[in-house]
């Protein structure tokens, strides 16, 4: 007798069989954008946009800078989904619910996913504008997407995460960036805590010494989805600040999304760049 199915397995079986039929290709790369990428979709030769609202059971963003759609296009030549506007377990969400739409474009086939972001720099030798590309990362949420009964068919119960970020990604981030001609681009570890309070000085000098060199509360959940679900994964962190917590300065919201959107151009031709050089 097959087991009962839950709530939220009903919910990603409905949207991927509503997508299934609504979609005019089903995408291979996954492009999730965070704070300063309002305008990257504009870049996308775009075939369907849909609100987040007109996707059955997808969350509803609560922060001004991310808007809410779907976007399915091309770019560089690749099927790509453009996620404008992500989730955030501050807002409310479980982290199941904040990885609800990188299950259903994994389930529908996507085999990478690009995850852009802001963050503050815990690293000393880290500038404000820095690119950093993830190299591994520090889960502290308190919630992982996975606990609970495990659904064989999306993945294993005890996926592995070494590593969690895919070499050849970190590898073509990197060259794009040299290609490109963008200056500060390092790799280093991202650190995820809940939020929405920013760190003290005593949190962020315990967060650099747990070898963090960026701080963010977003990203982590669809990274473990993404990776359940077979997907190969590249993160990107946008430094806009770096604190020192014996000399700590305010933590203006203002100023990091000023920050994250005056980069947004090269930014914008750097994830141009990786996605051209993705082998599908």
């Amino acid at each position: 007798m097959k087991p009962k199915k839950g709530e939220y397995q009903s919910q990603v079986e409905k949207c991927v069989n509503c997508l299934r039929e609504t979609l005019p290709f089903m995408p291979d790369i996954i492009i999730q954008l965070g704070t300063g990428l309002g305008n990257f979709a504009k870049k996308i030769n775009s075939k369907l946009n849909l609100a987040y609202g007109d996707i059955p059971h997808f969350p509803s963003s609560t922060v001004d800078s991310h808007s809410g759609n779907l976007i399915l296009g091309c770019l560089e030549g690749r099927k790509v989904a453009v996620l404008q506007g992500r989730f955030h377990y501050y807002e409310g969400y479980s982290t199941k619910e904040v990885a609800f739409p990188i299950r259903v474009l994994s389930l529908l086939g996507a085999k990478t996913l690009i995850l852009p972001n802001a963050a503050g720099g815990l690293n000393p030798l880290y500038k404000a504008g820095s690119i950093m590309v993830f190299r591994d990362h520090l889960n502290f949420l308190g919630e992982n997407p996975l606990r609970g009964p495990n659904i064989d068919a999306w993945g294993p119960r005890f996926p592995d995460f070494s590593p969690p970020y895919h070499p050849g990604l970190i590898k073509t981030a990197l060259n794009s960036a040299s290609h490109c001609k963008i200056n500060n681009v390092i790799s280093g570890i991202y650190v995820c805590i809940p939020g929405p309070s920013l760190e003290t000085p005593a949190e962020t000098r315990w967060l650099r010494e747990c070898g963090a060199d960026a701080v963010g509360m977003s990203s982590i959940p669809e990274v473990i989805v993404a990776k359940h679900g077979g997907m190969d994964v590249l993160g990107l962190s946008v430094v806009s600040n770096v604190n020192d917590p014996d000399n700590f300065e305010p933590i203006i919201l203002e100023d990091i999304i000023k920050t994250a959107e005056a980069m947004e151009p090269k930014l914008e031709k750097l994830l141009v760049e990786i996605t051209g050089r993705i082998q599908i």
